[in-house]
C-alpha cells in the first residue's frame, strides 16, 4: 500500500496543471493523512525527485531523474494491452530469461520485463549485449499471438519496424533498419531485437521480444556501436521512448491481424532502403554468401542475389561490405 501511495502521489506531481497542488487535495485524492504525504514526498526525494514543498501553496515537481520505472512508463503510456504489466528490476542477469519464467507461469499478453542493468544480457546468434545501469532501454516482451510457427520471422521484423518508426516519431535524425532487426544511425548499431519463442505443433505459444537500445552516451560501448544521445546530440527520457516503441507495437501488431504481413513488410523495406542494393556477406550456418541484397519474401527472408542466382537467407549474421 506504501508503494502504491507514493506512485499515486508520483501521478498526481506529474499531472498537475497548475504550478502547485494543495496537500489538501493530495489528501483528498489519495485518501491519506498530511503526514503520509510528507513521508512520501521525503521518500520521492530520496529517489532524485526533485519536489518543491510551499507553505500555503503546496507541492510541484521540479525535475525528475531519467527513471525506468513503472510508475514513469505508465505516465506516458496510451497502450491498450501492451505494458499493463510490468515486472521492473534495478539489475538483473536477463531480461529475456525473466519473460521466458514468467511467460510459463502464465504472464498475459502485453506483459514486459524491464531492467535498469543487464549482467548476462545477450543478442542473436549467442552475441552479448552490453547493458550498463542507467543507459539504455533493456527489455522483453511477451506476446501471445494465434500464429503458425512458419510466421514467427514477421514477428521480429514487426519490432524492427515499431522502434524504428517510434526513434523517427521523437527525433528527426536518421535512422535505418539493417535486416533482420539492427537499428543503425551513421553505420552504428543502436538497437538490436530478439525474437524467441515457444511453440507446440505448429502454432506459437508465446513469443518474447527482447529489445536493446543504447539511449545515453556511455564509454563501454563498442566501436561499431553508438547512443540516441551520441548521434542526435539531445537528451531523451527513457520511459518516454519506452511507452512510445509500446504504443508502435501494439498499432503494427494490431495491423498484421487485420492486414497480415503485407504491410509490414512494405514498412520495413521502406526503412532498409539504405541496405537495399548493397553489396553484403551472409555468414550463414553453412558458409558464406556474398550478393548484393535486394528485398524480402512473403516469409520475411532476406533476397541476396549471388553469382546471377537469387538466394533465400532466413538465418545470418549480416556484413555491409
Amino acid at each position: 500500500m506504501s508503494k502504491h501511495l507514493r506512485n499515486q502521489l508520483l501521478r498526481l506531481l506529474l499531472e498537475q496543471q497548475s504550478p502547485y497542488i494543495s496537500g489538501e487535495e493530495i489528501s483528498k485524492q489519495l485518501g491519506c493523512s498530511r503526514a503520509a504525504i510528507w513521508k512520501h514526498v521525503q521518500e520521492l526525494r530520496n529517489q532524485g525527485y526533485e519536489i518543491e514543498a510551499r507553505s500555503r501553496n503546496g507541492y510541484r515537481l521540479i525535475s525528475k531523474p531519467d527513471r525506468i520505472a513503472p510508475e514513469e512508463i505508465n505516465f506516458y503510456l496510451q497502450t491498450e494491452v501492451l505494458g499493463k504489466e510490468i515486472r521492473y528490476y534495478p539489475a538483473i542477469t536477463s531480461t529475456q530469461e525473466s519473460a521466458h519464467q514468467w511467460a510459463l507461469a502464465g504472464a498475459k499478453e502485453g506483459s514486459l520485463v524491464i531492467a535498469d542493468q543487464q549482467t548476462t544480457g545477450r543478442g542473436r546468434l549467442g552475441t552479448s549485449w552490453v547493458s550498463p545501469a542507467g543507459t539504455g532501454i533493456w527489455m522483453s516482451l511477451i506476446l501471445r499471438p494465434n500464429a503458425l510457427l512458419k510466421f514467427a520471422s514477421h514477428f521480429t521484423l514487426l519490432a524492427a519496424v515499431s522502434v524504428f518508426e517510434a526513434i523517427q516519431s521523437l527525433s528527426s535524425y536518421p535512422i535505418h533498419i539493417k535486416w533482420p532487426n539492427d537499428l543503425l544511425i551513421n553505420k552504428k548499431k543502436v538497437c538490436g531485437i530478439l525474437t524467441e519463442l515457444k511453440g507446440e505443433q505448429d502454432r506459437v505459444d508465446y513469443m518474447v521480444i527482447g529489445i536493446g537500445l543504447n539511449v545515453k552516451q556511455n564509454d563501454q560501448l563498442p566501436s561499431h556501436a553508438t547512443s540516441l544521445e551520441e548521434a542526435a546530440g539531445k537528451q531523451y527520457i527513457r520511459a518516454q521512448v519506452i511507452a512510445q516503441i509500446l504504443q508502435r507495437i501494439e498499432l503494427c501488431y494490431m495491423e498484421y491481424v487485420k492486414e497480415g504481413f503485407a504491410p509490414i513488410r512494405k514498412r520495413w523495406e521502406a526503412g532498409a532502403q539504405s541496405f537495399f542494393g548493397r553489396e553484403v556477406q551472409a555468414k550463414t550456418w553453412n558458409g558464406v554468401i556474398k550478393g548484393i541484397a535486394e528485398g524480402l519474401n512473403d516469409d520475411g527472408a532476406l533476397i541476396i542475389r549471388s553469382e546471377g542466382e537469387k538466394r533465400i537467407i532466413y538465418s545470418a549474421d549480416i556484413q555491409m561490405t
